[in-house]
C-alpha cells in the first residue's frame, strides 16, 4: 500500500489530518511538520494498524532490556 497524508479543511477552519499506508508510529513522524506548523491537536483517533505494530514494538522493547 502506498502511503499518503490527507489535509482537510473544513469551513469552520478546523484541520483534520490523516495519514494512510503507515504502520506503528511511522504516522507520528510522517505528519509531525504537519502538526507543528499547524498548532495544537485537539484530538487524535489511532487506527488498527497502529495498535497492531504499536503492541509489537513494546513487546520488543520489553524483552531488550
Amino acid at each position: 500500500m502506498s502511503q499518503s497524508i490527507e489535509v482537510v479543511v473544513s469551513s469552520k477552519g478546523e484541520i483534520q489530518v490523516t495519514t494512510k499506508g503507515y504502520s506503528g508510529s511511522s504516522c507520528r513522524q510522517a505528519s509531525q511538520f504537519l502538526e507543528q506548523a499547524l498548532g495544537v491537536r485537539s484530538r487524535e483517533t489511532l487506527t488498527t494498524e497502529f495498535h497492531q505494530s504499536h503492541t509489537a514494538d513494546n513487546v520488543l522493547r520489553e524483552g531488550q532490556t
